[in-house]
């Protein structure tokens, strides 16, 4: 009875800090005190209290989290909530050990993100029926995703100002207000000039004069907007991946790779702060890599041309 009084008192004092010092959202204070209660129930099973535990019970309960179902993700997540937890505790001079400082996180597979084949992105972009007056921008709208890897938010804030068709390039402004210059291709170059026409018949809102992908009503397209024409388009075409608009960006920087482009070339034009973030593309396509090692090692060729002078 005793340990529960402190675990609701200290259970109290972390709301507050989550609260007042971290000025967290409600839904991740929600999330913390999930993971901490989750804690706290088990440490109460094995009569202890928090303060007392070291690293040998958090480990085991890790190990019940495992045996419960609880997804590796999640337990990564849950682990985050009690390092945070325990950070608090040496805060408030409650413990002078951190006991999760050397406990590890499950193992999380990588998550490769869907691809789309060069086929793919082909029957998905020509299969507008051009006579229906949006089509001719969304098409434009497809070809320009996969022709310049943008984010969503990088396509619907697309200006005017922003084009530099005549010498094949198009300014994009990023994650933190950074500005890159991405190359566009004749081809996506060619659909947005189409849409021009259809676009000169929309009567313009004020303050949106310079976007140049508009709705409608005349004002800019919203994300969801992005994510209702690529479903429809893709239902239409047969098909079935689950896709959105990042897929284009990724299937962009995919076959940019699988073509030969440098990697630092690619996270350029990704606007990717780290390396590490385009890296992934390295893990997308194994066979296709393998392949390639195959075919242009100088050992692989070696080997084939001995096989060639022995027969």
């Amino acid at each position: 009875m005793l340990i529960k009084r402190q675990n609701e008192s200290i259970r109290a004092s972390y709301y507050s800090h989550l609260l007042l010092e971290k000025s967290l959202s409600k839904n991740s204070i929600a999330a913390y005190m999930d993971d901490l209660d989750k804690l706290l129930n088990y440490l109460d099973s094995v009569n202890k209290d928090p303060e007392e535990a070291v690293l040998a019970d958090l480990q085991q309960f890790i190990v019940e989290l495992h045996e419960m179902g609880i997804h590796a993700r999640s337990q990564a997540r849950i682990i985050s909530g009690i390092r945070s937890f325990y950070r608090f505790l040496i805060l408030e001079n409650k413990i002078q050990q951190d006991p999760t400082e050397l406990l590890e996180s499950p193992k999380i597979g990588l998550k490769l993100p869907e691809v789309l084949s060069l086929d793919e992105i082909n029957r998905l972009i020509s299969g507008f029926d051009l006579s229906v007056p949006e089509n001719r921008r969304n098409r434009a709208i497809l070809e320009t995703l996969y022709s310049c890897g943008l984010r969503v938010s990088e396509l619907t804030s697309l200006r005017f100002s922003d084009l530099y068709l005549d010498e094949g390039f198009i300014k994009v402004e990023g994650k933190g207000k950074k500005q890159r210059l991405v190359p566009i291709s004749p081809v996506a170059i060619k659909e947005i000039k189409n849409y021009l026409d259809d676009r000169r018949a929309v009567t313009v809102k004020r303050g949106f004069e310079d976007i140049l992908f508009l709705s409608k009503r005349g004002t800019s397209l919203s994300r969801i907007m992005i994510f209702h024409i690529i479903k429809q388009q893709a239902e239409k075409v047969g098909i079935k991946k689950n896709i959105s608009p990042h897929t284009f960006r990724h299937s962009f920087a995919t076959h940019l790779l699988e073509g030969g482009a440098n990697l630092r070339a690619i996270q350029q034009m990704l606007g990717h702060e780290k390396i590490a973030t385009t890296e992934i593309y390295t893990h997308i396509d194994r066979d296709f890599l393998r392949s390639e090692i195959l075919e242009h090692h100088p050992r692989n060729k070696r080997n084939e041309s001995s096989t060639v002078e022995s027969s």
